[in-house]
């Protein structure tokens, strides 16, 4: 059995909406000199896909239901983010100042629906990245470009750390 090795890899630049992510994946992984090959795994941040996918919201489009309201002045959350929230949302599981728990619509309890603003430019602050639609379909169609790129198959896996490391 050979030994497990970890290389951490870095896109260069801003991932944008249609962004070719299996082209920056490998580039990423020629710049550390390394060749894909079988039995590998490529663990992707979610905030990649996202990004990519163009799944994020301009919270400047958002208009907030009753219910946001709600939990806004509960949370002391910005109700525009909590409706977005809530669209991520199968259910609300706690509410309280500058908490919101939820379980996500893929069945995560997490907080704010993994809704996260870093790393997403927005010269107003206010565009919000949320987690893939669908993260397998995400992860085999990765994994087919890069296949198709690269000539071999690897595993991937979407990956978020949920607000921790």
């Amino acid at each position: 059995m050979s030994p497990i090795s970890i290389s951490p890899l870095a896109v260069t630049g801003e991932v944008e909406a249609g962004a070719d992510v299996a082209a920056l994946l490998l580039a990423a992984i020629d710049v550390y000199g390394i060749a894909p090959s079988a039995h590998d795994v490529l663990v992707v941040a979610q905030k990649i896909i996202s990004k990519a996918e163009d799944h994020t919201v301009d919270l400047n489009t958002v208009n907030p239901s009753p219910r946001a309201l709600e939990l806004a002045a509960t949370t002391g959350k910005d109700a525009r983010l909590v409706e977005v929230i809530l669209s991520e949302s199968a259910a609300v599981v706690r509410a309280a100042p500058h908490v919101l728990i939820v379980r996500h619509r893929c069945g995560f309890v997490m907080a704010n629906a993994g809704i996260d603003r870093s790393n997403v430019p927005s010269p107003e602050g206010e565009k919000r990245v949320l987690l893939p639609r669908d993260a397998d379909a995400s992860a085999a169609k990765l994994r087919a470009d890069i296949t198709k790129l690269c000539g071999v198959e690897i595993g991937v896996v979407i990956a978020d750390s949920f607000g921790r490391p």
